[in-house]
């Protein structure tokens, strides 16, 4: 039961989950296995769990979780095991090996149409905070081009913070490249739809959500991490106005 809690909370944490919600969904799975005085306690980087049982007395465990992902999709299967397990649909060790697919189980879109829709909303943004259509082609360049980096940099580096700075800089150089060639008109607008898709706006988001449920640490330590990342995209960018314009 301890296996099938830590690997349910792992992958929810990592894959985007607010705290809350992992806290939630342990104590549940572990509450419907007629295990007494459970206690769980989340944050960003670390799930602890802790429960009693009748012939080993309390027994804790801890997990620390290092990656930070978006996919959500992963959060509702989770979710969905959760309550089969809970409902009684399925066993204990039903739930272990379908979370154990789910751990396993690559991302749920390809990367290549993550980078294309990164390109589509950074054309879209571009047009609505006012630019025109010759606008929406360059803007798409520059964000494929930025979510291109970020992916692969963050793979090969391990450091978050250097890739959304690195992937910043090369997508704004391009932007501004291109419309110093022509092909854009708004250059304002254009850097702007660029940045749109590497915005932290889940981390945001949970950060709000985790204050206002009252897990303070886990809330602002996210909004700490979205804090830094705007930091980092903004550093790039405007590194990369100061050099070419």
């Amino acid at each position: 039961m301890m296996d099938i809690c830590m690997l349910s909370g792992q992958i929810m944490l990592t894959y985007g989950a607010e705290t809350y919600r992992v806290e939630e969904t342990l104590e549940r799975m572990a509450k419907s296995a007629h295990f007494r005085n459970v206690h769980s306690f989340v944050t960003t980087t670390g799930i602890f769990l802790s429960f009693e049982e009748d012939e080993k007395g309390d027994v804790m465990q801890m997990v620390r979780v290092d990656d930070r992902l978006h996919d959500l999709n992963k959060v509702t299967l989770v979710n969905q095991v959760s309550r089969e397990f809970v409902s009684g649909l399925i066993d204990g060790d039903e739930a272990l090996r379908q979370l154990e697919e789910i751990a396993k189980a690559p991302m749920s879109y390809p990367t290549y149409l993550i980078h294309i829709a990164s390109g589509v909303a950074g054309g879209a943004f571009s047009y609505l905070f006012g630019g025109n259509l010759m606008d929406t082609f360059p803007a798409f360049i520059a964000g494929f081009i930025a979510s291109w980096c970020i992916v692969t940099l963050q793979e090969y580096t391990k450091v978050k913070i250097f890739a959304e700075f690195m992937s910043a800089f090369i997508g704004g150089s391009v932007a501004i490249i291109l419309v110093l060639l022509g092909l854009g008109d708004n250059l304002d607008q254009v850097i702007i739809g660029t940045l749109m898709p590497l915005v932290p706006g889940i981390p945001l988001t949970n950060a709000v959500r985790d204050v206002m449920s009252g897990d303070l640490i886990a809330g602002v330590s996210r909004g700490a991490e979205a804090l830094i990342t705007a930091l980092s995209i903004a550093t790039g960018i405007a590194l990369a106005i100061a050099i070419l314009t």
